[in-house]
């Protein structure tokens, strides 16, 4: 099967609704909860970078396969999280209503566990006969992109964005821990138990970090540009709830400028990158899609005027 084909793209879909047994004895709510989130899997983008560099860096299928659900189970957990009412209030997802909507924030919450228990399960499964080392080099870095140091104070950097200094984080450096670290699983880790050299490793972070803020700075103008019909999530909620939002501190011209820049510098570390490694050359493909996604933003004009 070739990486990044239709058919590996099919193979994840179905991996992502069927890679958390459920049982026959699962409670009601918390069953719906998890049954609409993998019928829902979303894009897949992290799951597809994540399957495409470990078998780029010859990890095999069924281990690829896993480390990739396990990181998608992770971001889906996050989104969960991430619409309660504590946090973004959000009544929208992938084009249907939030989980806690339907099934009440309670079982949103257990269901959001549950991804992220079976998440890790995955991850020791994929990593079983590497080295010793490479192991706990992998574990290291999960724990980094995931925990206090990473995701999580992103998370609560963004929650309690209104409350900073007028000289605190900037909207972009919210970003940059909230939104890259997902993005550095996906391209990092793989590498890194795959046996990527020093500077491999420093190029593909610093693509994560140029992707990932570009990807972080495109849903910011999607959430001002776009209609929920168009977005399949809620939208205008940054300025709403005063989020950290890069199109609305320096304007929707100036946020497609930002990332014509990150574009522009990640398509030199995807130079650099494929000279080095061929078969990484599915991430020209990958660059191709995400400068399509940005066009068709910039055709949109701002639900917003800002």
């Amino acid at each position: 099967m070739t990486p990044g084909s239709l058919s590996s793209k099919k193979q994840l879909l179905d991996a992502f609704s069927t890679s958390l047994p459920l049982p026959s004895g699962t409670e009601p709510q918390l069953l719906g909860a998890l049954c609409q989130v993998l019928q829902l899997p979303g894009s897949l983008v992290r799951a597809q970078l994540v399957y495409q560099m470990a078998c780029a860096y010859q990890a095999g299928e069924d281990r690829a396969q896993d480390l990739a659900i396990a990181i998608e189970y992770f971001h889906s957990a996050s989104l969960l999280f991430d619409d309660l009412p504590c946090m973004d209030n959000a009544e929208e997802r992938r084009g249907a209503l939030c989980v806690h909507q339907v099934y009440g924030e309670a079982a949103a919450i257990l269901a959001a566990l549950g991804l992220i228990n079976r998440a890790y399960a995955l991850v020791w499964r994929a990593l079983r006969g590497y080295a010793v080392e490479a192991q706990a080099d992998a574990l290291a870095y999960l724990e980094k992109c995931l925990g206090v140091a990473g995701l999580l104070n992103g998370q609560s950097q963004d929650l309690y964005y209104a409350g900073l200094s007028p000289d605190g984080l900037s909207s972009e450096m919210v970003a940059l821990n909230k939104t890259v670290p997902l993005i550095r699983l996906s391209l990092v880790l793989p590498a890194l138990v795959g046996g990527a050299s020093a500077l491999e490793l420093q190029l593909l972070d610093r693509l994560a970090v140029f992707w990932g803020l570009s990807y972080q700075i495109l849903d910011d103008l999607k959430d001002i540009c776009q209609k929920p019909e168009q977005s399949g999530k809620t939208a205008d909620r940054d300025a709403t709830m005063h989020r950290p939002n890069v199109a609305l501190a320096i304007g929707a011209k100036n946020a497609l400028l930002r990332i014509e820049r990150l574009m522009r510098l990640a398509d030199r570390v995807v130079a650099r990158l494929t000279l080095r490694q061929p078969a990484l050359s599915f991430l020209d493909k990958v660059r191709r899609r995400f400068r399509d996604e940005i066009i068709a933003v910039r055709s949109v004009e701002p639900v917003r005027s800002l």
